[in-house]
């Protein structure tokens, strides 16, 4: 009962937020970038919050479940990618945007902005859709009794994410996200911090773990070098570099800074909090998941590990940490999609002169409608893939297709609209081919394509196009 009381605490507590929040919404920049009002501090809260989603508290500390301590390589690309974020973020923040595709399409053109609008609002969705699928799994595991049976489904708990998700981030935009990510962001590492302490003792320490490990034909898990190849820690952590240096999460944040010295200062200190959490939460998940032998149960290592092994307030604290981080970072995700179609396709084809009222209600009407579509995302997604692989999905999608050319949109001059066309199409057709057809399987060997992640190709081709189309253009643009 106490888990179900304190995650009620904090839900109705951000429903009273919502709603207090949603009263001082009076403009687009109010809903979308906070009124351009954000300190260095709460950027970084924010920040946090939005990255640390169920990617990390699932994705990776399910797959650190699978491999053990090796899981200490899959944040190395985030945190690289936060680095070269410092030296984007100030120059960010100049443009005064509200999205990416408004920066794409100010340097290349209508084509490649609604190119990009595209395949931001596909990756996006399947972030949402798991979401959804992380909550429905806390609300599954906090209402299991003692015989192992829930008085709510996964299937159930996930309705009810969603409606959650949807109804709070249409109640006051990124206004009333920001301010709940601060305290979601100091939870995440407070929460940890007590956790894994208390996790070792009970795992036995070191050498219990290693015993565990062993008695469950495991012993590799304790090992960190030699479990994953150079190949594999690409597949990983490539991704996320990606997806981070051309996150639209992240520039929206910049977009509500006050000024670029605070977006910039906010990205440094980002960088220590990021390693931070996500090394804690991988750790916790290693010595965690010596205690539980049952792989089925293992995907969700942290939540059952909080359910069966912390004491119940402390477990109620973490289960309600958990929900926090899937709550802000399914907010995060579903109002960016809603933003852009909103700027970039709303207001640039059918009406420019839309009055602040009329943009903040169909902004609202936006949410809900990406809300549902993402929901029936989830239900495709949900018996097919892992939180791990659905997560590098999603990040490929993005990554490959956008951030190469928004990267050059900032620091390239030479970059042309048809080179960044042809990045953005190649970027997206080659990871949803990569990952969905099976002709590529018979064209190349199926060992190679077993073992080489989407990642790869499509960054490949989709840099290599955007160089190479760039150079073969330039002169006709300059004429």
């Amino acid at each position: 009962m106490i888990y179900v009381i304190t995650i009620a605490i904090y839900l109705i507590g951000l429903v009273i937020i919502g709603f207090f929040k949603a009263k001082q919404i009076k403009t687009q920049s109010d809903f979308s970038v906070a009124g351009r009002s954000l300190t260095p501090w709460i950027l970084v809260g924010t920040m946090l919050a939005t990255w640390m989603g169920t990617g990390s508290i699932l994705g990776n500390a399910g797959k650190t479940y699978q491999s053990g301590m090796a899981g200490l390589w899959l944040p190395l690309g985030s945190v690289l990618g936060i680095i070269v974020l410092t030296q984007i973020a100030g120059k960010v923040r100049s443009y005064n945007k509200f999205t990416v595709p408004e920066i794409i399409g100010e340097r290349y053109g209508q084509v490649a902005r609604l190119l990009s609008v595209i395949a931001l609002v596909l990756a996006y969705m399947v972030i949402v859709s798991y979401q959804y699928n992380a909550g429905g799994a806390v609300l599954h595991t906090i209402f299991t009794d003692d015989s192992g049976v829930s008085a709510i489904s996964v299937e159930t708990g996930t309705i009810i994410a969603a409606l959650f998700i949807i109804l709070y981030t249409m109640l006051a935009g990124l206004l009333s996200v920001v301010y709940t990510d601060v305290a979601n962001g100091i939870i995440i590492l407070i929460s940890f911090m007590i956790a894994i302490p208390i996790f070792l003792v009970e795992a036995g320490g070191f050498d219990g773990m290693k015993i565990a490990f062993s008695d469950m034909g495991k012993p590799e898990h304790m090992r960190f070098f030699g479990v994953y190849s150079f190949i594999d820690i690409i597949n990983f952590c490539l991704p996320g570099f990606l997806l981070i240096m051309g996150d639209a999460n992240m520039y929206q944040r910049f977009f509500a800074s006050k000024d670029s010295e605070g977006a910039k200062s906010a990205t440094k200190f980002l960088i220590g909090a990021v390693a931070i959490a996500e090394v804690m939460i991988i750790f916790a998940a290693w010595v965690a998941s010596s205690m539980i032998p049952d792989a089925e149960v293992g995907k969700y290592v942290l939540i059952y590990a909080s359910h069966q092994f912390l004491p119940p307030f402390i477990g109620a604290i973490m289960m309600t940490t958990i929900i926090g981080i899937i709550i802000s970072t399914a907010d995060s995700f579903l109002l960016v999609p809603a933003t852009t179609l909103m700027r970039d396709v709303y207001m640039e084809y059918f009406d420019n002169n839309a009055s602040e009222a009329k943009i903040v209600f169909l902004s609202r009407a936006l949410v809900v409608i990406l809300g549902v579509v993402a929901y029936f995302v989830s239900l495709g997604f949900a018996k097919s893939s892992g939180f791990f692989e659905r997560s590098l999905y999603a990040y490929t999608i993005y990554g490959a297709a956008i951030t190469p050319s928004l990267v050059a949109a900032l620091f390239w001059e030479r970059a042309t609209k048809e080179g960044a066309i042809a990045s953005i199409a190649l970027g997206t057709i080659t990871t949803i081919l990569w990952k969905e057809s099976t002709f590529i399987e018979k064209i190349i060997s199926p060992a190679i394509h077993l073992n080489i992640d989407a990642v790869i190709p499509a960054i490949t081709l989709s840099m290599v196009s955007l160089i190479m189309v760039s150079i073969m253009t330039e002169k006709t643009n300059k004429n």
